[in-house]
C-alpha cells in the first residue's frame, strides 16, 4: 500500500510536532474526563521517553483495560482533566545517547514520522530538540520536576529494567514490578507476576506481534524491525568520537542544574 508523503515538524506551543498528533488537539484538550463514564475512565498514564517502544500491554494483564492510556507527552501538555482525576502516572525515562540512537531507526522505518536524514544531521536535530514531541532534555526534566511535587507520579528508568534482565539469574527478577504493583495498588497472584516478567524480556516481546509493531503498516521492517536491540550502550555502535565530545559538552551545559542522572553503559 502507497503510504502518503512523509509528515513535517512545525511548532506548536513550543514544541516540535506533527499534524497526526495536533488536527485532534482541540478537542481532546477540551474534553472532559468528568464527562466519560466512570469505567472508561483513564486512571493510569504511561508516559515513555520519546522513540522507546512501550511495555503497555503486558501492564494491561495486572489490571484492567481500557484503564491505560500511553503517550509521549510532555508533562505541560498532559490535559488539566486528566489531573483533575488524580491519575497514578508512569513515566519512562531513557539515556540520552541510547535515545537518540532508537529514535533515529524509530524514524528510518515509520512512514508517518518525518523523514531522519543521515545520522550525523539527525543528531543535530536531536540535540537542538527538533524532534516529535520536543526537547529530550526538557521532556526527562519536567516530568522529573513534577515527580517531586506529586506523589502519583512513579519515574522509572529503562536502564534499571534492562539491568535486572540482564542478571535476573542472579537477583530478584520481581524488584521492578513489586515496585509497580505496589505503586498501583495491585495484588497480583504469583502466577501472574512470573507471566508478566518472562513476557517482558526483551527477546520475547520481539516475537510477540502484539507489540513487536509487525502489524502496522507504516512500519518498513526492510529498513528497521519496531523493536530493534533494546541494548544499553548501543550508542557507542553510531556515535564518532567527535560527536561523543560534542554531545557531552552540550549536555553537561543543560543537565548542569538538576540531580537527574542517567546510566549509558552496564
Amino acid at each position: 500500500m502507497e503510504q502518503p508523503p512523509r509528515p513535517t515538524l512545525f511548532d506548536f506551543h513550543g514544541v516540535s510536532m506533527t499534524k497526526y498528533f495536533t488536527d485532534n488537539w482541540d478537542n481532546m484538550s477540551a474534553k472532559r474526563q468528568d464527562s466519560v463514564p466512570l469505567h472508561e475512565r483513564v486512571p493510569f498514564l504511561e508516559i515513555h521517553t520519546p522513540g522507546m517502544p512501550s511495555g503497555v500491554d503486558e501492564l494491561n494483564k495486572l489490571t484492567t483495560s481500557p484503564r491505560i492510556f500511553k503517550t509521549h507527552l510532555p508533562v505541560h501538555f498532559v490535559p488539566k482533566s486528566f489531573w483533575e482525576q488524580n491519575p497514578k502516572i508512569i513515566y519512562v525515562a531513557r539515556n540520552a545517547k541510547d535515545t537518540a540512537v532508537s529514535y533515529f531507526h524509530f524514524d528510518r522505518m515509520n512512514m508517518v514520522q518525518p523523514e531522519p536524514g543521515d545520522w550525523s544531521s539527525f543528531l543535530q536535530r536531536f540535540i537542538e530538540g527538533k524532534m516529535v514531541f520536543g526537547s529530550w532534555y526538557d521532556h526527562v526534566r519536567g516530568w522529573w520536576e513534577k515527580k517531586q511535587t506529586c506523589s502519583n507520579v512513579l519515574y522509572l528508568f529503562y536502564e534499571d529494567m534492562i539491568e535486572i534482565t540482564l542478571v535476573f539469574c542472579l537477583h530478584d527478577t520481581e524488584r521492578e514490578l513489586s515496585r509497580l504493583c505496589s505503586f498501583l495498588g495491585l495484588s497480583p497472584t504469583a502466577e501472574m507476576k512470573k507471566q508478566v516478567t518472562e513476557k517482558v524480556l526483551f527477546d520475547n516481546m520481539r516475537k510477540n506481534q502484539m507489540v513487536n509493531g509487525s502489524l502496522d503498516e507504516v512500519f518498513d521492517f526492510k529498513i528497521s524491525p519496531f523493536m530493534r536491540k533494546g541494548k544499553v550502550g548501543d550508542w557507542r555502535n553510531h556515535f564518532t568520537v567527535a560527536q561523543n565530545e560534542l554531545f557531552d559538552e552540550d549536555y553537561k551545559k543543560k543537565m548542569n542544574n538538576t540531580d537527574l542522572e542517567f546510566h549509558t553503559v552496564l
